[in-house]
């Protein structure tokens, strides 16, 4: 009989045996969703590629739209010629700096205008205004200022950086909890403790909220300023194939464009992800 018992006993410890072997069903159905996210992609993306390979020189002249297998044949060209990583290259590097610019003056021009009401009323009319003129009218005056060097493909990018990095971190740190600010002045916390400790985590999210949105910008301002002022670069390379009726040879500069943009959003993501840990953290 103590035995009966001390058996039944030592089942009923045990924990159940989906406990131990199955794993959390909101786990699994996460799995599964982005297993079927990605097949769909996959499948969505060869799709296209096949129908857009049937139907050039079918539907459409290969002349207006290429082929897949035409915008790979140029990429190889490309590659052997020695045009295309010399073009990368510079793109990057000009669009880095762009960034780098024209997003650490956003940031700072926008909790500027967070913390001092004075300061945002005074100078938004003159931002505003300076939000409204085309950023392609300001070429030929680059031109003219910086010549047709480094710099103004740098300053062309920062401009069009700069509105979207500026109004998010406006954003967040008008977001700002006043009474927090009220707590920590009373135990004797110091502006600049404020600015530090209140002001920029609280406006950190709206920040990289603004420089995900900027990095295809920068890269978009490098490669519009190379179409007009430079002779390397991959806006150069569009323009010379453009220029040369190469379809195929377009389509593939776009293409590496296409992707170097992809790369630098996700560059941007992970140091969101890395920088913000501690939100996830307190979630």
């Amino acid at each position: 009989m103590a035995e009966t018992v001390a058996s039944q006993a030592g089942v009923e410890s045990r924990p159940p045996i989906d406990e131990v072997f199955l794993v959390d069903p909101s786990v699994r159905a996460r799995r599964r969703q982005t297993v079927i996210v990605a097949v769909a992609r996959i499948a969505l993306a060869v799709a296209g590629l096949l129908a857009w390979e049937l139907a050039s020189d079918r539907l459409i002249s290969s002349f207006w739209i290429s082929s897949p297998s035409a915008i790979w044949s140029a990429l190889l060209r490309f590659t052997a010629d020695g045009q295309l990583v010399p073009a990368v290259w510079v793109t990057l590097l000009e669009t880095a700096a762009g960034f780098a610019a024209g997003g650490a003056a956003g940031i700072l021009v926008g909790l500027a205008f967070g913390i001092s009401p004075i300061i945002a009323r005074i100078l938004d009319p003159y931002l505003v205004a300076l939000n409204s003129i085309p950023r392609v009218a300001l070429i030929p005056l680059f031109i003219l200022w910086f010549g047709i060097g480094f710099e103004t493909k740098v300053l062309f990018a920062a401009t069009l950086v700069f509105f979207p990095v500026f109004l998010n971190t406006f954003a967040g740190a008008r977001d700002v909890d006043r009474d927090l600010i009220d707590v920590i002045r009373v135990m004797g916390a110091s502006r600049l403790d404020v600015i530090r400790r209140v002001f920029v985590p609280s406006a950190l999210v709206w920040v990289f909220a603004g420089l995900r949105m900027s990095i295809p910008f920068a890269l978009i301002g490098a490669v519009i300023a190379e179409m007009f002022t430079s002779n390397e670069g991959l806006g150069y390379l569009i323009a010379v194939t453009a220029n040369q009726y190469d379809t195929a040879g377009s389509f593939a500069s776009l293409l590496v464009t296409t992707v170097l943009g992809l790369v630098l959003t996700w560059g941007v993501s992970q140091a969101e992800r890395r920088t913000l840990r501690w939100r996830s953290n307190n979630a």
